[in-house]
């Protein structure tokens, strides 16, 4: 069997690239500390394929299905025989596929970074803290346990709070570094206790383990615990809590926008292949314990991952900064997937919409990288992020526009474009296992189309704004990736997605179904794509007629139906006011003047005996001769009393 203990490198090279630029980068030139962050990513980016291409092709299967392989295995804590954490190494399908991912990506916003970032305050440190996000999700997609998939999850939240807060002496952006760091930490604190209940009635940390059909995560999958509900199903609905939190899935989504502050290459290394999907890939590790175990934990993971596609799409709908109608379509498309995992059973044929999502997850990638980056080459060239303020660029942006282009046509599920196998597949997932959910994403892909091409004319065709400077096309490190990325948009989806990854690890084939499936969702794109064309790409008035013909909808939209709203609401009002005061009045008065009380009585009570060590001689004398007659005063007394 291949050696694939050399895996380990893949996260070790940026964790060591991340230490030697953040302790050495302030005395090498800003372009060198891009260089070798640059140069770290891509050998791990080389790895990762050359592990892809082993593993795949050069590891024999077990009964038909690939193997999960531990490459790297330590003992980190002992609890008991059978408890403990280890950490180490864990190659199967979905991880394999993952390396892909996030290696390629976070590749290509390196090199992109080079020019975007240039003559950027604090550069080396930006290359640092990229070096560190990648570091944490490699970590956490080759974790062999829930436990250092836990480690390594709350520091890509670490990581996320560095990025979006990197421009610090902006007040906005540490406001939504601080606001994406605590949102996701009420989602962690559910995942925490969905990992104890889970491996207090398994026994085992171990994904190998919980995931093995017939092991012990199975066996304790029967009997009700609390409203009905198994305890393996609660565990699980609590794990899915932090994984909602991590994807930004509705009602935790309220920090994913507003992540928009940090520099856009961040935007897309967190909405392509690092953070926002890693709520996905938890549930698809766990996804053998959902199927078999916790059937009603994978409902509520379809239901979640529908209303968010759709409460996400009408927003994008919207919206005016180009980041945030790219962030909230991000939201929508993660629900995409969630809706795939969840309506997925175990094995072969009806593990299709497993199978559909990460396929989904794979073409995503690509396309949303594209996506932010082709949106980060719009603002460099425009210094703005507000489509009023943009206009006729195609003239000025040759490659962007094209590329752009082809990212908007993926999107929207173009035939034949990497997003509409992806798509596809889980709307026939979908409509196999769930009439309601299909025609609800069904639906949202016609809006998809209308916003991406809402986005599209009014930033490349529509009326031409008066530019303060005449815009140009980025320099070829930024211009490279995108083309990258837009032949990876176009062709990745021809990949037999199915013969990789599946459900059980078993390769199969599916079939697309183009009479229920793929052609309503070509018209449905098609139609978004048309309204979008009719709307924008000339000025008109017929988008302020449609909003004021359903403005109480399109207000709600605008504003982002109030949630942060909402959110201030209840915390400042009502936690702050109701809960928070009273215990800071508790704490002040009652624990900190019981402290303060003491330390009072200890005070005066030390003044009041302090003369008694005053050192002096006589004053000891005069002390022990009274001392000495009040002890003589009391023998006599009960001496006399007792004889």
């Amino acid at each position: 069997m291949t050696n694939f203990s050399y895996t380990v490198l893949i996260p070790l090279i940026p964790i060591f690239v991340f230490l030697f630029i953040g302790l050495t980068g302030h005395k090498m030139k800003p372009l060198v500390s891009g260089i070798i962050g640059t140069t770290g990513l891509a050998i791990s980016f080389i790895l990762s394929y050359f592990t892809a291409y082993q593993y795949f092709f050069n590891t024999e299967k077990i009964n038909g299905a690939y193997q999960k392989i531990l490459a790297v295995n330590i003992t980190w804590l002992q609890f008991t025989d059978k408890l403990h954490v280890d950490m180490g190494v864990l190659l199967d399908p979905i991880s394999v596929m993952m390396l892909v991912v996030v290696t390629t990506v976070s590749f290509m916003v390196h090199i992109y970074s080079i020019g975007y970032m240039k003559g950027e305050r604090g550069y080396h440190r930006f290359f640092a803290f990229l070096s560190l996000f990648s570091f944490s999700m490699l970590g956490l997609v080759l974790a062999t346990n829930i436990f250092q998939m836990y480690i390594f999850w709350e520091l890509v939240g670490v990581s996320s709070f560095l990025l979006i807060g990197f421009y610090y002496e902006k007040p906005s952006a540490v406001a939504a570094s601080k606001k994406a760091f605590i949102v996701t930490r009420f989602a962690d604190l559910g995942f925490l206790i969905g990992i104890l209940i889970l491996s207090f009635n398994t026994g085992t940390f171990d994904f190998i383990n919980l995931t093995t059909v017939g092991g012990p995560a199975m066996a304790t999958g029967a009997g009700a615990s609390f409203l009905g509900l198994s305890v393996m199903t609660w565990s699980l609905i609590f794990v899915f809590m932090g994984g909602a939190g991590k994807s930004a899935m509705f009602p935790l989504h309220i920090w994913l926008p507003d992540a928009m502050e940090g520099p856009t290459p961040v935007s897309a290394l967190i909405h392509a292949a690092t953070m926002v999907v890693a709520g996905v890939y938890l549930v698809a590790r766990l996804f053998p314990v959902y199927a078999l175990s916790a059937p009603d934990g994978l409902t509520v993971v379809a239901y979640v991952g529908s209303f968010s596609s759709l409460f996400a799409a009408v927003i994008a709908c919207t919206q005016m900064d180009i980041k945030r109608v790219l962030a909230y379509s991000t939201m929508s498309q993660i629900g995409y997937m969630m809706v795939g995992v969840g309506v997925s059973r175990y094995g072969g044929e009806a593990g299709l919409g497993f199978m559909a999502s990460m396929f989904h997850l794979f073409t995503h990638a690509m396309f949303k990288a594209l996506l932010f980056l082709g949106a980060g080459s719009i603002i460099h060239a425009v210094h703005s992020n507000v489509m009023n303020e943009m206009g006729g660029l195609r003239k000025y942006l040759p490659i962007t526009h094209i590329t752009f282009l082809i990212a908007c046509l993926t999107i929207a599920g173009i035939p034949f474009l990497s997003a509409f196998f992806s798509k596809d597949e889980i709307l026939s997932a979908a409509f196999e296992h769930n009439r309601l959910i299909f025609f609800v994403q069904l639906f949202v892909a016609g809006l998809t189309a209308f916003y991406m091409f809402r986005l599209y004319f009014r930033v490349f065709w529509n009326k031409e704004p008066h530019y303060h400077h005449t815009p140009h096309e980025a320099p070829l490190t930024m211009t490279i990736p995108l083309i990258f990325l837009a032949i990876a948009s176009i062709f990745a989806g021809y990949i037999p997605f199915g013969q990789f990854v599946s459900s059980d690890s078993i390769p199969f084939h599916s079939e697309i179904d183009w009479l229920h499936v793929a052609i309503p969702s070509i018209i449905v794109g098609l139609l978004g794509i048309t309204l979008a064309f009719v709307m924008y790409k000339k000025e008109s008035n017929l988008p302020d007629k449609m909003a004021n013909s359903l403005k109480l909808l399109y207000v709600g939209a605008f504003n982002k139906f109030y949630f942060d709203e909402l959110y201030l609401f209840v915390t400042k009002k009502i936690i702050f006011n109701y809960i928070s005061r009273p215990v800071a009045w508790f704490d002040r008065h009652i624990v900190d003047g019981s402290m303060n009380g003491i330390a009072w009585i200890t005070n005066a009570a030390s003044i009041k005996i302090k003369g008694f060590q005053s050192g002096q001689l006589q004053q000891y004398a005069f002390v022990f001769v009274l001392g000495s007659l009040l002890l003589g005063i009391l023998f006599s007394y009960f001496f006399i009393y007792l004889f």
